[in-house]
């Protein structure tokens, strides 16, 4: 007898039941459960139908009164299934509440409960492949995401997504993240509605565009400052490609006289054998193919910690070739000149960081994973669920950015020097080299550029900030996979996760289909506990933190074109003329893509999703593992109340990796 029968008489239980808060997550079926107890015994058939509401509708809750259970006892398992109709019903939660002692059972559903198959849960839902005894449950899950979860490289040599995209993955409010709109918006809000000519008169003409509601950014009041091109590399959205110089590159002519007034008195030699020298180098951007045949310069730059312990410029070269036309700049250089030359730096470190740090090593690294996730490991696997959070809304924006944003003629080919053409190269390149135990590891890559002391590279706060929530990541991560996994066997013997590794490494000869993660331990084969909490630690930290660092910083960067130009017209200067404003104007973009790029970048550094560590869907329900995440947010707030005193006193502030500001996915 149902529970519409029993609401006369004094329940025993009371059932709270969660639908998903996803596109056609709703249902009009028959819905029904049965209870089993610690004794194994099984509750009768328990309709759960409210005769007065529209119950089982996208992102609500509904509650059922359950009699005639008295003695039945705690539930420690249940069966939940529908009747026949023409939708499917995602379900979030069941939660069954004892009347008399008040405990609550729950049951983590986080699937599509269809008409031709029933759920068995056990409380908390969460287990080793080789732990559970629903084995073919689980088989069954895994062959149906296998079917909408496909890997599929785009382009030879790009990172492979999802080949369709599927509708799980849909934003649960789609209009929030209409790019084109909420950019229409954002340009009525800030007053910019006409422009008269398209070219820029003086420099100080584009101050004019954040006199309506767009805020001044940073770069705005700083872009001429040697000192703050250096915190660029330091504190900017490209924070993660400054290394120690342990020599000068032979294509790199700098000599003792070019920099006598800039290093202290020291030579070149001193310099670098006390660790003051730091380079980049855009090799990697020589000859780069571009959209319309557009050029950028492959350029170097060479830094020197001055005693102020400012990280400071003191040679640009902006080809990868030396010669008459392609001159090292220096500061003593004149004004304009040395301003020129180190925006067309800016315009290649732009070009890489949206292309490579930006969009390849977070965006398509972790959706590769995700999509390898959603195929190896059941909802009920407990690495699914330390995972999952952090792929919230990811496919969607990542779709919805490709189409919006990088599509042929889109924002990326009209506002970026390199267009989509050279984006892709440069991810195409990247990807050939990115390696998760170098670049997607923070601890290796730190030492491997050679700039994890702090007595080294000072005023590095992206390193120092970033450490801090590393290190909270692994204390949570490590302390849940500990908790399953209580021997190096137990990794061994779980065949999903060994499928997840061999689906994530690069693919054999022949045998298409995998994300193609270099530097996975064994080549994807997990042997240790230890190896695994690396992984999960990493792919997490890339999904927050790392995005966090590429992204928030965004407006604050590109917003005033001079300060971080994504595109320049003409050639990079290769001659050591004289330059005036007038050559700086010539370069610089038209108003109507600076508009676009101010525009859009606001919108990019908005936040998606909620602060590291506050969920938007919860995954986590078992006793240990609750204690594990409250013990995490306590870390991170502890962390957040180190980074304000941090930035007290930093001359430049730095708030992008504040634990209340890096989400917990990469949703916008």
């Amino acid at each position: 007898m149902g529970s519409g029968v029993s609401r006369k008489l004094k329940p025993d239980y009371t059932v709270h039941v969660r639908t998903g808060d996803r596109k056609g997550a709703g249902t009009d079926a028959d819905v029904f459960i049965a209870f089993y107890n610690e004794r194994g015994e099984r509750s009768r058939d328990i309709s759960l139908n409210c005769l007065w509401k529209d119950d089982f509708e996208r992102g609500d809750v509904d509650c059922y009164p359950v009699s005639r259970l008295a003695s039945f006892g705690p539930v420690e398992r249940i069966e939940l299934w529908r009747g026949e109709s023409d939708d499917d019903w995602f379900v979030d939660m069941v939660e069954v509440e004892h009347e008399v002692t008040r405990k609550r059972f729950v049951f983590p559903v986080h699937r599509w409960v269809r008409a031709d198959s029933r759920l068995n849960l056990k409380k908390y839902d969460t287990s080793l492949p080789q732990d559970d005894d629903q084995q073919e449950q689980r088989k069954r899950e895994l062959e149906r995401k296998r079917e909408l979860y496909q890997l599929e490289s785009k382009q030879e040599g790009l990172i492979p997504q999802v080949k369709d995209f599927p509708v799980d993955e849909s934003f649960s409010n789609d209009y929030k993240w209409d790019i084109v709109k909420n950019k229409a918006s954002l340009m009525l809000q800030a007053k910019i509605i006409t422009l008269t000519t398209d070219a820029w008169q003086t420099l100080d003409d584009i101050s004019e565009l954040y006199r309506g509601k767009l805020p001044k950014p940073y770069g705005l009041e700083n872009w001429r400052s040697d000192k703050e091109f250096g915190y660029q590399r330091l504190t900017g959205c490209n924070p993660t490609q400054i290394r120690l110089c342990t020599e000068i590159p032979e294509k790199f002519p700098v000599t003792d006289d070019m920099l006598a007034p800039l290093l202290e008195g020291m030579t070149i030699a001193e310099a670098l054998e006390k660790k003051r020298l730091f380079i980049l180098d855009y090799e990697i951007l020589k000859d780069l193919p571009c959209t319309d045949g557009r050029s950028i310069c492959a350029p170097m730059c060479l830094f020197f910690v001055n005693k102020d312990r400012n990280l400071m410029p003191v040679a640009i070269q902006l080809s990868q070739e030396p010669g008459e036309d392609s001159p090292v700049f220096l500061p003593t250089d004149q004004e304009y000149l040395w301003l020129m030359a180190k925006m067309w730096f800016n315009n290649a470190d732009a070009s890489f960081h949206q292309s490579a740090t930006h969009l390849g090593y977070t965006h398509l690294v972790i959706e590769s994973v995700a999509v390898a996730t959603h195929r190896c490991l059941s909802a009920s696997h407990p690495i699914f669920r330390l995972l999952a959070p952090h792929f919230l809304y990811l496919i969607a924006i990542n779709t919805r950015a490709l189409a919006k944003l990088v599509s042929e003629g889109g924002w990326v080919d009209r506002c970026m020097g390199i267009g989509r053409i050279g984006m892709f190269e440069i991810i195409k390149r990247t990807w050939a080299r990115w390696s998760l135990d170098r670049e997607g590891s923070l601890l290796a890559d730190l030492e491997h550029r050679g700039v994890a002391d702090p007595e080294v590279l000072p005023n590095y706060h992206y390193r120092d900030d970033a450490l801090l929530v590393r290190k909270a990541l692994h204390d949570y991560v490590s302390s849940i996979v500990k908790h399953y996994y209580t021997s190096d066997e137990k990794v061994k013997s779980d065949y999903e996760i060994q499928e997840w590794g061999r689906i994530m490494a690069p693919c054999s000869e022949g045998s298409p289909g995998h994300c193609g993660v270099k530097g996975l331990p064994n080549d994807g084969k997990f042997e240790t506990v230890t190896d695994l909490i690396e992984v999960v630690t990493n792919f997490i930290f890339i999904s927050s933190v790392g995005h966090a660092a590429a992204n928030f910083s965004q407006y604050d960067e590109y917003g005033f074109p001079p300060n971080y130009p994504s595109f320049l017209f003409g050639r990079p200067p290769s001659d050591k003329m004289d330059r005036d404003e007038k050559d700086i104007l010539s370069q610089l973009p038209s108003k109507d893509m600076t508009v676009s790029v101010m525009l859009v970048t606001q919108l990019l550094s908005d936040r998606g999703t909620n602060g590291l560590g506050d969920f938007e869907v919860q995954y986590i329900y078992d006793p240990f593992g609750k204690k594990v995440v409250k013990k995490f947010r306590s870390d991170l707030k502890k962390i957040g109340a180190i980074i304000d005193e941090r930035n007290a006193t930093r001359e430049a502030k730095y708030p992008y990796l504040h634990p209340k500001e890096v989400p917990n996915a990469i949703s916008i």
